[in-house]
């Protein structure tokens, strides 16, 4: 069972991490991001983020990468 859902339903103002499909391929991102009234921004930085996200899960700090 999956935990993702669908990106217009992640809410303003928390940590997430976001999956994103690109050349027919889904990744998700390194690093936490929050949704606010301009976009997507990257967590630490605050930094708007250019991505167009399909999915999002909320942020899990010891989430493990393979």
């Amino acid at each position: 069972m999956t935990d993702w859902q669908p990106i217009a339903t992640a809410p303003f103002g928390e940590d997430l991490e976001l999956s994103v499909i690109e050349n027919g391929e889904v990744h998700s991102l390194a690093f936490p991001c929050r949704r606010s009234e301009d976009g997507w921004s990257e967590r630490q930085t605050n930094r708007i983020v250019g991505v167009y996200p399909s999915h999002w899960r909320y942020w899990r700090k010891n989430l493990a990468r393979a």
